[in-house]
């Protein structure tokens, strides 16, 4: 067999005056009576690529074809990227159907959600879109390379397991052989087994939430970016690292993309009940609501400058099992708001065994189903806390995006489970 090397879009600029394969999609194209211009798209950018009219007729080119480019790249600075690529011979290496809902190269800004989730490799070819799931990765990595820089340790874990991190609801129940399990709400456990052994552990991966919603920032299976850390002394340990996080985060995208996102580290904390004092609001007992989401963040935008606001000091009820109270009602656990919008739950955990039994035991929830997790608090457990980001969230909020689907490759909701 023989191989061609292929030459990447990116790359034709050192490629002057040589002969080259191009492979890609017809992302434009202008027929005229001599001459036919072709513009490629690949994963790196687009070429223009010039030929005579008569030379390509019999190929019956279309928008959105996968084609293959033989030619020669000619410098010429009328072109967007300074040179253009002469062809010499093109073959179609799959045809694109003759009726598209749209193409990649439409102004897609008023195509339905439904219509380009439906077609998703189509729509990810428009910069629009792509431009997103760009964004998104470039989140995961920087995520990753700090949290790395930190001393945190990568763990990936299961994600079928025996019993609900936070007591039975809301799960996804699967039939295992012989008998029941569920998909895994958070990674919770598991990390927390993660501090005992590396004492600094971070995972990212979906998780599962089987709640009957159908809003614009609610999805039964999201992509959780998760941290725990050991031996700190409270939740504001976690926040510290949180702001320092987001801050790095923000900082790559700012120079990557050309965004303006806000350095992090001045994010003020608020107690739940300062919150209620601030927004005027007595009907809010235990959790805030949309509303109070924006106006929270308005207001922090207003005293700080950072449209951001750490919530602490939930009432302990409202809080899962785990969760170390803060005074005797409520609890050492935070939300992050973000222009608007929670993109964070976090705190400190309980880290021995009698106390979470004793949590278990208020809440009237059996003890048994957890004897594998809380065994673990017998190895030294240290005190500990963590949180969880959801990333499409993030992304959406980053964006400006007004439905998380829309940072959502393929969204699971009540309703969708196709492509």
């Amino acid at each position: 067999m023989s191989s061609v090397t292929r030459t990447f879009v990116a790359d034709l600029i050192n490629r002057t005056g040589e002969s080259v394969v191009l492979r890609g999609w017809v992302f434009r194209l202008r027929i005229l009576a001599k001459t036919t211009f072709v513009v490629l798209k690949d994963c790196s950018g687009q070429a223009q690529c010039v030929s005579s009219t008569s030379a390509l007729h019999d190929l019956k080119l279309k928008l959105d074809d996968a084609l293959e480019v033989r030619g020669r790249v000619r410098a010429d600075e009328r072109a967007k990227t300074g040179i253009e690529v002469d062809i010499e011979s093109a073959t179609i290496l799959n045809r694109a159907a003759t009726l598209l809902p749209f193409n990649s190269s439409s102004d897609i800004e008023h195509v339905s959600a439904e219509i380009k989730t439906e077609y998703r490799p189509l729509a990810l070819r428009n910069e629009a879109v792509a431009h997103v799931f760009r964004v998104q990765a470039a989140i995961l990595k920087h995520f990753r390379d700090y949290l790395a820089s930190q001393r945190f340790t990568e763990i990936v874990s299961s994600k079928i397991v025996g019993s609900g991190t936070e007591g039975g609801t809301n799960l996804f129940e699967i039939k295992y052989f012989d008998r029941v399990a569920y998909l895994a709400q958070s990674p919770q456990f598991y990390k927390e087994h993660g501090v005992a052994g590396l004492e600094r552990v971070f995972e990212t991966g979906h998780v599962y939430r089987a709640e009957p919603h159908a809003t614009s920032r609610h999805l039964t299976e999201y992509y959780s970016l998760d941290l725990e850390m050991g031996f700190i002394d409270g939740p504001e340990d976690v926040i510290q690292l949180e702001r320092q996080l987001l801050t790095y985060i923000f900082e790559k995208l700012n120079v990557q993309y050309v965004t303006a996102l806000p350095s992090m580290l001045d994010v003020p904390m608020w107690t739940f009940e300062d919150c209620i004092e601030r927004l005027k609001r007595s009907d809010l007992v235990d959790d805030l609501d949309p509303e109070a989401e924006r106006e929270l963040c308005r207001l922090a935008e207003l005293e700080k400058g950072i449209p951001a606001v750490f919530v602490v000091g939930f009432p302990l009820s409202a809080r899962p099992f785990y969760t170390h109270p803060r005074t005797e009602t409520t609890a050492a656990g935070f939300d992050l708001l973000f222009r608007g919008l929670e993109i964070t739950t976090g705190g400190q955990r309980l880290h021995r065994r009698a106390d979470l039994e004793r949590a278990l035991t208020k809440r009237r929830i059996s003890t048994e189903p957890f004897e594998s997790h809380l065994k673990m608090f017998e190895l030294g457990m240290p005190p500990h806390g963590g949180l969880a980001i959801g990333l499409e969230r993030l992304t959406a909020q980053i964006l400006g995006l007004q439905n998380v689907r829309e940072a959502t490759l393929y969204p699971r909701d009540r309703y969708r489970l196709i492509p």
